[in-house]
């Protein structure tokens, strides 16, 4: 007896444009932030190699962040920020060109200029107004379910506060660690060594954020 054949998949039209539209934000906040980097280096007048050697980055990994060809995880955004003399902020904020950027008091909730690191699950959403000159940043840091930094410890200039309003952090400086939840705060200088991750597998975390860039570059 001949088995029955399997049912062919319903045809339609959404079929093609799910494969065009999967995961089209991704590569964008790549590119977006790779075009923020070079024209930040190009402001500053540094090359591919000056940076490269300062950071301990190949010039190719250099070369492919700022074509948005990889994503950089928040440890490299961080090290690239300060070498820039910049707060991490001003990597997804305006034009290093912008004018009048520095006088602007109020970000409304519609405006939030975000950065996704969405290989680590960490995303960055800037509550204070955007520019590259800005030393004082507000953010809102949203942990997907395991999102982390990394297992590697960083640092990069200024200080560092908050406070989780939701969800647990696993927070660690220098050689020691802390479980955060709901309610807890904390506040570092960024020089030690740090890295934090949700351990939920469940749940999100979201904590505000505060960074002070304290060197002048």
């Amino acid at each position: 007896m001949r088995k029955p054949a399997p049912p062919k998949p319903a045809r339609n039209g959404n079929t093609r444009g799910k494969k065009a539209t999967a995961k089209p934000t991704e590569p964008a906040m790549d590119v977006a932030v790779g075009r923020r980097i070079r024209d930040l280096r190009r402001v500053r007048q540094f090359s591919l190699e000056t940076v490269a050697a300062r950071t301990d980055l190949s010039i190719g990994f250099l070369s492919q962040i700022e074509r948005g060809l990889s994503s950089p995880s928040l440890r490299v955004l961080a090290t690239l920020a300060d070498e820039l003399g910049v707060g991490i902020a001003a990597l997804f904020g305006a034009s290093p060109n912008a004018d009048g950027a520095s006088d602007q008091v109020v970000t409304r909730e519609l405006q939030r200029p975000e950065l996704k690191l969405w290989r680590t699950g960490v995303s960055k959403q800037l509550l204070s107004p955007a520019s590259a000159d800005n030393k004082l940043n507000l953010f809102l840091v949203h942990l997907e379910p395991g999102g982390s930094t990394g297992d590697e410890l960083y640092t990069h200039d200024g200080e560092e506060a908050g406070l989780v309003l939701e969800g647990e952090m696993m927070l660690t400086v220098d050689s020691e660690t802390w479980s955060l939840k709901t309610g807890d705060s904390f506040r570092f200088a960024s020089r030690r060594p740090h890295r934090f991750s949700n351990p939920a597998q469940d749940a999100k975390a979201v904590v505000l954020w505060v960074n002070c860039v304290t060197g002048t570059g």
